[in-house]
């Protein structure tokens, strides 16, 4: 049997990433429209996280790799790790089976819910894998991973922004250049223009949720055909944001209303007779605009009502889970850091 080194070194670390609700120019963060045309979106980070815990095992233990998030894996080489994300990370960033791994998800909000899940997941297991190694990352540079590890390793069909929003944290405008250069624009609203942003917004979750992979491909390969709708989609960011950075919450719930018309538009299967049920009642309630949020299907719905109509919005939705959300300043976040050694006796 081979001996344990005489020392070994033990690193734990946790990082907290960010969901996000996205409000204006989704689907032109898909590389495939902003190469040609650019991109920009209206995104906001939520006080809702995923949790990552990464550290190494000790080397007696009997198996070489765990990973815990909805299965307990138990396996002997990284290449045989169910969870895709997990085994392309540590093959990407160059981890092997000399040393044991160990990672732990948790999630504040369920995954497949529009909310951004999947890459807030890429963002923190990067932020971990560096942080277990002593290492630190900027944001954009944490971005561009994530965005590299879920799209040219993963080949997932996703856009750019979540990734992003999760790395930053904040209410940002985020534009894509055809160079695949990312500018990333902080709002910058004063205390009771934020305040008033977190008062009107209302999250709501379904209970249903999907693989946004699928519905994401069907608007890729229609993104020609509904480039009318993305145009308009992507001029309402700069006037969204002048609507929060004025306070002018009215105004600003009547454009998300149109946008979500034009979104429903881009392909089969972003909406669904119970989210447009779900959608009429509240806006009959009181709300003046919303969306369900992600690439369509299920999950998280988001609307901005005057807070004196909230009740009645709730009352009509009172079948759904309100999940209360505000803005998240930090982005993906290193919380804890340990670095021991183990000395053989």
């Amino acid at each position: 049997m081979k001996r344990p080194p005489a020392t070994d070194n033990m690193s734990m670390a946790m990082s907290r990433t960010p969901y996000r609700v996205s409000f204006f120019g989704g689907g032109t963060d898909y590389p495939e429209w902003y190469r040609e045309h650019g991109g920009s979106v209206l995104s906001m980070a939520i006080n809702r996280y995923c949790y990552i815990v990464g550290r190494h095992l000790p080397t007696f233990f009997a198996t070489r790799h765990r990973v815990v998030w909805s299965h307990i894996e138990t396996v002997n080489s990284i290449s045989e790790i169910l969870h895709p994300a997990v085994r392309a990370g540590l093959q990407f960033m160059d981890f092997d089976n000399d040393r044991g791994v160990e990672i732990h998800h948790q999630g504040d909000l369920p995954a497949r819910s529009g909310i951004g899940s999947s890459s807030a997941f890429s963002v923190g297991l990067i932020n971990v894998l560096h942080a277990m190694r002593g290492e630190t990352i900027n944001k954009l540079d944490l971005a561009n991973t994530a965005i590299h590890l879920e799209r040219d390793i993963l080949h997932e069909t996703v856009g750019c922004q979540d990734q992003v929003a999760s790395a930053y944290g904040g209410l940002n405008v985020i534009r894509f250049g055809s160079d695949g250069a990312i500018d990333v624009v902080p709002l910058d609203l004063s205390g009771e223009n934020q305040r008033k942003l977190e008062n009107w917004l209302l999250l709501f979750y379904t209970g249903t949720t999907r693989l946004s992979s699928t519905i994401a491909k069907l608007l890729v390969s229609n993104l020609s055909a509904k480039s009318s709708h993305l145009r308009r989609m992507q001029a309402m960011v700069d006037p969204g944001a002048k609507q929060l950075r004025n306070g002018d919450m009215e105004s600003f719930g009547l454009l998300l209303n149109e946008a979500w018309q034009l979104k429903r538009q881009l392909s089969d299967g972003v909406t669904t007779t119970s989210i447009d049920d779900v959608y009429s009642a509240a806006l009959s309630a009181g709300a003046l605009g919303g969306k369900l949020l992600g690439a369509g299907g299920a999950g998280f719905m988001a609307f901005i009502v005057p807070p004196e109509k909230q009740p009645q919005v709730r009352g009509a939705l009172s079948r759904l889970l309100h999940v209360p959300a505000g803005i998240d300043f930090t982005g993906s976040t290193i919380v804890y850091r340990q670095s021991e050694s183990l000395q053989q006796v």
